[in-house]
């Protein structure tokens, strides 16, 4: 399962990609034309616009047709390990971010393979100043991988999705401009808006991957009048009956913080993936209607 990778412009990545660059080179997609200069590569001579310049001028002149390369997109993921990323257990019928995240991260490792791009993975959930940094350089996770398989920590401090995208700046090598940077993220504690114009200051390309539920976070049930048990994600609980007051309190602030960061996506030029649940089929059509968005937009997928 893959999804395709649509740029908003041309890329700048690495040789012998996939994708549409913004450097001149081999490819097939034409850039414009100039005239022939000693020492060009005389297969890129454009011989019928050579031949009716130089009928025209009644001279030789020789036309070159330069084209666009072809290269690697570099893609970049941004994981959010929060402890609340940890919501919610296993048993009950609500998105499950830990299984949610963790689809997401393969499925845009198999769409990078696909675009014949390169990898990395950066996220702070040791809790500490140094992150688990793996720069984009191949198209494997294997340590990540490993890192999961032995628990993986999720320590990450409130304000790690700004701290990861301070890292990446003080890195512009191996996170050039035209980099994909996807980030997952609940966004229950989001950056603040500098962050994201930050970012696209860099001419990276930034998606916010999304992963909310939309019962407990971008609303409310209608729980007046029933004792309910909450937990944290530390384990401990209490039982406590909210009153309909309470209940549409909490609906109302889910409701705006939802509508508030929508609108600053907005205002970022931000296209987010909105994933809700954390079957693999409806991931991927978060993905695709993501790629669709991008396509109707001008974009062109490769």
């Amino acid at each position: 399962m893959t999804f395709e990778l649509v740029p908003r412009g041309r890329i700048v990545g690495l040789a012998f990609g996939a994708m549409r660059s913004a450097r001149r080179g081999a490819g097939s997609d034409v850039a414009g034309s100039r005239r022939y200069v000693p020492g060009d590569d005389v297969k890129a001579i454009d011989w019928g616009a050579s031949a009716r310049l130089s009928s025209a001028r009644s001279s030789d002149d020789f036309i070159l047709r330069e084209r666009f390369a072809e290269e690697a997109p570099r893609v970049v993921v941004i994981c959010d390990r929060r402890p609340e990323m940890q919501l919610f257990p296993r048993g009950f019928p609500w998105l499950r971010k830990v299984d949610a995240q963790r689809a997401a991260i393969e499925l845009i490792r198999a769409s990078a393979i696909e675009a014949h791009g390169f990898l990395g993975y950066l996220d702070f959930g040791e809790s500490g100043d140094e992150p688990f940094w793996l720069p984009p350089q191949s198209q494997s996770l294997w340590e990540y991988q490993d890192r999961e398989a032995d628990g993986a920590p999720f320590r990450a401090p409130e304000s790690n999705v700004e701290h990861a995208f301070d890292f990446l700046m003080s890195h512009p090598r191996s996170v050039p401009a035209g980099t994909f940077v996807f980030v997952l993220s609940d966004f229950l504690v989001p950056p603040p808006a500098e962050t994201w114009l930050r970012a696209l200051e860099q001419r990276w390309d930034v998606i916010p991957v999304v992963l909310q539920d939309p019962l407990w976070e971008r609303s409310f049930p209608d729980l007046d009048g029933f004792v309910v048990e909450l937990a944290d994600v530390g384990g401990q609980s209490q039982h406590v009956r909210l009153r309909r007051r309470e209940v549409a309190e909490r609906r109302r602030a889910n409701e705006t913080r939802w509508e508030k960061l929508v609108d600053d996506f907005a205002r970022a030029s931000l296209e987010p993936v909105v994933i809700d649940s954390s079957e693999e089929s409806e991931i991927l059509r978060a993905f695709l209607d993501w790629a669709e968005t991008r396509q109707e937009g001008g974009g062109r997928a490769w």
